[in-house]
């Protein structure tokens, strides 16, 4: 091997040649039904938490977990663009969830009647009383102009950062922590506030901590703001809207409609694999 080049690039005769290594084989690819069961639990039990956070400290080791399985997230190109803004402080919290409040009064005035009341009766945010906000940002230079993947669907790396955001939420539901997404602000004013760069978009605001409890429905739904939508709706086949036409697509869709009808009556992963709720 010629050691002026980069391993993946090797010699042949006179001319060099690019080698992609081969990435490890995972030895034990399958989970388990425990294992299977308690991924599905996390995604069917995560909650939007807003008002039941308690004031206890985050240990650095939960937090460290959270955030490493935010970074592991898939990313076009493998660019990576997130970043983790941790914020702990009473000050920097009151900075920003005042401009929620300011947000939140121009949105409350773009409902009418009564989804204006309902809207006015929500609380949508933790900022104050979560122990931990982190923003989550993208940084769209960060693998350069042209990035394998992105070359023409420009908002893939937005994306690929939303996908930690979902890590980090699935991870803190297996923490036993519940998580808040706050998206009522002017991403301007945010990123002044927290000192983001230009070339920098904030993602996401969460807010992260113990709860007193998670609630067994989106607090949306159970508030009568818009019901779970039917999944037998939001399935096509090979072109937008076309339904099932054979007996292995009407199949399909027949497996989905019922079990969304048992999640309906039981949001623990075992009622999708005939198992009884423990």
């Amino acid at each position: 091997m010629d050691k002026r080049f980069p391993s993946r690039f090797f010699l042949k005769g006179n001319k060099m040649e690019n080698r992609i290594p081969t990435p490890g084989i995972q030895t034990d690819p399958d989970f388990s039904d425990a294992e299977r069961a308690a991924v599905y639990r996390a995604m069917l039990t995560r909650r939007d938490t807003r008002g039941q956070f308690l004031p206890h400290a985050i240990p650095d080791d939960v937090l460290s977990r959270i955030l490493m399985a935010a970074h592991h997230a898939p990313s076009v190109g493998f660019m990576q663009p997130w970043s983790f803004i941790i914020i702990r402080k009473d000050g920097t919290k009151r900075r920003v969830h005042d401009l929620f409040k300011t947000a939140n009064e121009e949105a409350a005035r773009m409902f009418d009647g009564e989804a204006r009341e309902i809207y006015s009766r929500l609380k949508l945010e933790g900022i104050i009383e979560s122990p931990v906000n982190i923003c989550v940002t993208c940084d769209r230079d960060r693998a350069g102009p042209v990035v394998v993947g992105r070359t023409h669907i420009k908002s893939m790396d937005l994306y690929s950062s939303v996908c930690a955001v979902q890590n980090m939420w699935l991870a803190a539901r297996a923490e036993g922590l519940g998580m808040g997404w706050v998206s009522i602000f002017s991403q301007a004013k945010l990123k002044k506030t927290l000192g983001i760069p230009n070339r920098v978009t904030p993602v996401a605001y969460l807010c992260l901590g113990q709860v007193e409890h998670l609630y067994s429905k989106p607090e949306l739904e159970v508030a009568g703001w818009r019901p779970r939508l039917p999944i037998e709706d939001l399935i096509s086949f090979e072109r937008w809207g076309n339904g099932a036409a054979n007996d292995e697509q009407a199949r399909l869709v027949d497996r989905a409609r019922a079990a969304q009808a048992v999640l309906n009556d039981d949001s623990t992963p075992a009622c999708l694999f005939g198992g009884r709720r423990e």
